[in-house]
């Protein structure tokens, strides 16, 4: 590996935290190398990304109590703060809930398998989650 590879940071960690970002890059790096597949699906959003996420979950849920299950206003939002990342494919998300602890990153909902934050020191287990973004 050239030594430009193993400085650059993954592809969708653009505006995350450092930390988040470099442990990101990490885990991504030793899932493909166990030949798994994992990529950012989403990383940082913009204030205007994420309001317009809430407005469609206002939408397609019905009120603010069902829509904040699956989707927080962009004042909340650790995805506008950098310091959340969905990611896919689900075998690769069931590998980062496996794996990822050793690098601090845990799944933090029940009902999302694909949001992923930084929320432990590297190797330490990882917070129990919780059931859903509302209760945050």
């Amino acid at each position: 590996m050239e030594l430009r590879e193993q400085t650059q940071s993954a592809a969708g960690t653009e505006g995350l935290d450092p930390s988040l970002a470099v442990a990101y890059t990490v885990a991504e790096r030793q899932a493909h190398a166990e030949g798994v597949p994992l990529s950012i699906t989403s990383g940082h959003r913009t204030y205007e990304q994420q309001q317009w996420l809430w407005n469609d979950g206002l939408a397609t849920y019905g009120s603010p109590e069902e829509a904040r299950r699956w989707v927080l206003p962009p004042e909340e939002s650790t995805h506008v703060s950098g310091h959340a990342i969905d990611v896919g494919p689900q075998v690769g998300a069931q590998w980062l809930e496996n794996n990822g602890y050793r690098w601090g990153l845990c799944r933090t909902f029940d009902n999302e398998w694909w949001h992923f934050e930084l929320v432990t020191a590297p190797g330490a287990p990882c917070p129990p989650r919780a059931p859903d973004a509302s209760l945050r």
